[in-house]
This record gives structure tokens, sequence and C-alpha cells, in this order.
């Protein structure tokens, strides 16, 4: 009940190469290796130190403070009530 057996997985076993043939199937895990290699590599170009990356050269920022712009005042419209008067 609890698992697969040795008789289990080696059965499982004959009925892939059954179905795939040898050729194939090798040609599969060959591909699957190729990924795992890929990934291992570009996993490690991630780790190398910061140093040997380029970052390309930025232009300084400016914070030098400029005056405040005059704002304009509203001028006030009169009320209901001034224009009455």
């Amino acid at each position: 009940m609890g698992g697969f057996s040795l008789w289990h997985i080696l059965i499982f076993a004959v009925i892939v190469l059954l179905l795939f043939g040898g050729n194939r199937f090798s040609n599969m895990m060959g591909d699957v290796a190729k990924g795992l290699k890929s990934f291992k590599q570009g996993l490690a170009d991630d780790e190398k130190p910061a140093e040997q990356k380029q970052i390309p050269p930025q232009q300084p920022i400016d914070v030098t403070p400029r005056p405040a712009e005059p704002t304009a005042t509203p001028t006030a419209t009169p009320t209901d009530d001034q224009s009455r008067q």
C-alpha cells in the first residue's frame, strides 16, 4: 500500500522503452541533460562578482536648488453684494 516496489519500477521502465524505443528515449535524455547544463551555466553567470559585470556609465544628477517661480495671485472677483453697491 505504501509505494512502488522494485518490480513496479522495472515494469514501468520496460513499458516506457517499448513505447518510445531505445533511440528516442536516449535522445530525450540527451536533451534533458543539455537543458540542465544550460541552466547551471546561466546560474553561474548570475553569480559573477559585481566588479566583473559591466554597468553603463550614468550622467550625474543635478540637485542644486533653484529659486522658486513666482506664482500668480488670483484676482478677487466681486461677489453679488459688492456688485450691487
